[in-house]
């Protein structure tokens, strides 16, 4: 009996995660390089789903998309792009064969955790102004005193003129600020939990401090806030109640290390994502099946309303491509194509943080710059609110990832009794579409700033492409 090598052996049978920087040469490292400047760039341009869906805009413009409620049919090859309400960006190639048999999607959402300024938010204490917040997401609400915040949005006024705020990024702007205890008088304050150490309603963002010259005015700050906002934007404060205004961290995306391997920067839950699927797809050449880049909004507080990806845009953009198309747009066709349809839900992980090991299963979780990670399922205690991706369409992704050679691993959301979380990908499996979960491990996610791996980063961008293609 011939002698068995085990150590071929194990390398034959058993599955090992990669580091992506032990595996690239040279020139491969310098494409990471250049591609996490692009997507640097993008997330220093889109700290907003609003600002995200304008960028991709202008992006998808210049590489020959076309707005599809100006064409007035559809062909083989054609690329058109469709927005909804402003914060949704649909973008299609299309394929050879007719729509009902299925696209190829990767679906990521462009939301990010913040804080919105209430219906009614200015306010003064003490003659100092403040905005109040409610904040949006799974926060951690300690992370958001005493750093720089910057002011996001749009404010239509009564006469329907939209007003444009972006204030805080630029270096010549003033920043807002949440304040917070001192040590020294934080005694009671430091016995809190974490989760109770600061309430939402202290959330309450600095504005100002000199008053009106008028005696008689009873609150002087407010008035000269209020002044300052008429007089460069026209807004009075009625208009707060038909504004859309989000503070997020006035800070641009970074390189961290001595090597700059990494990135911090806010919104890359899930911008981290977003961008490298519209790369991709700006890449992808015409083929059998048509192919089609996604976003959504409001994932992060479930992915309802007008724009999030339980409302119905993705119905009516399928529609109208049929339509454009010549082919049969009724509802049983809609949902034929969906049945033959393939779908990434594009969405980030956590990543295996050696500081808090407890909270992870290091046999299944993904690691910083082992490549991009696939989620078969995800979830709750028990498997609850999740899709589960099929067997056969596990495989069937394995054999595209194997095939071109792209760098992968598989992962989850920590221990099982821990916690976990949701995607959009149960969305679109109640529609029918195969789907799974596909995306960046991350650092410090939902936090003002977290941490990706520029390798990670690039191997979404491989993926994605590969899929497509």
């Amino acid at each position: 009996m011939p002698k068995i090598n085990y150590q071929n052996l194990e390398k034959k049978l058993k599955f090992e995660k990669k580091n992506c920087w032990e595996i690239w040469n040279e020139e491969e490292k310098k494409k990471v390089f250049a591609f996490a400047e692009k997507y640097k760039g993008f997330l220093n341009e889109a700290k907003t789903e609003r600002e995200a869906v304008q960028a991709g805009i202008k992006i998808v413009k210049k590489n020959g998309f076309k707005n599809l409620a100006e064409c007035k049919s559809l062909k083989a090859g054609d690329k058109v792009y469709a927005v909804n309400h402003d914060k949704n960006l649909a973008l299609a190639v299309m394929g050879k064969k007719p729509l009902s048999a299925g696209f190829k999607m990767i679906m990521s959402h462009i939301d990010s955790p913040r804080l919105d300024l209430k219906v009614k938010p200015l306010y003064e204490d003490e003659s100092l102004a403040f905005f109040k917040t409610h904040y949006y997401g799974g926060i951690k609400k300690y992370h958001w005193p005493t750093i720089p915040l910057s002011l996001h949005g749009v404010v239509v006024l009564s006469n329907g003129k939209k007003v444009d705020i972006n204030i805080g990024d630029d270096e010549s702007d003033p920043i807002f600020m949440i304040t917070d205890l001192l040590p020294h008088l934080a005694k009671a304050q430091m016995k809190k939990t974490l989760d109770e150490a600061i309430m939402g309603e202290e959330l309450n963002i600095l504005v100002g401090s000199i008053p009106v010259k008028d005696e008689k005015v009873k609150e002087k700050v407010k008035l000269a806030i209020l002044e300052y906002l008429n007089n460069k934007y026209g807004i009075i404060e009625e208009d707060f109640f038909s504004a859309e205004i989000q503070a997020v961290p006035a800070s641009k995306a970074r390189d961290i290390g001595f090597d700059r391997s990494l990135i911090a920067a806010y919104g890359q839950d899930d911008r981290v994502c977003a961008f490298p699927s519209l790369a991709a797809i700006l890449e992808a050449k015409p083929a059998e099946r048509t192919q089609i880049c996604f976003w959504v909004d409001r994932e992060e507080i479930g992915s309802e309303g007008i724009t999030g990806a339980q409302s119905i845009f993705l119905e009516s953009f399928t529609v109208e491509l049929l339509e454009k198309l010549k082919q049969p747009s009724n509802l049983k066709n809609v949902y034929r194509v969906f049945n033959n349809s393939r779908a990434f839900s594009s969405d980030v992980t956590a990543a295996f943080d050696p500081d808090y090991k407890d909270v992870h299963d290091p046999r299944n979780c993904a690691k910083m710059g082992y490549g991009v990670a696939f989620e078969k399922y995800t979830g709750h205690r028990g498997k609850s609110v999740t899709s589960e991706a099929s067997a056969e369409y596990v495989q069937e992704i394995r054999k595209i990832m194997n095939d071109n050679k792209i760098i992968w691993q598989t992962s989850n959301l920590g221990k099982v009794d821990e916690g976990g979380g949701g995607t959009i990908a149960m969305y679109m499996a109640k529609r029918g579409i195969e789907i799974i979960d596909i995306g960046v491990a991350l650092f410090n996610m939902h936090a003002p700033m977290e941490i990706s791996s520029k390798a990670d980063i690039y191997c979404a961008y491989l993926a994605y492409k590969a899929f497509y293609k």
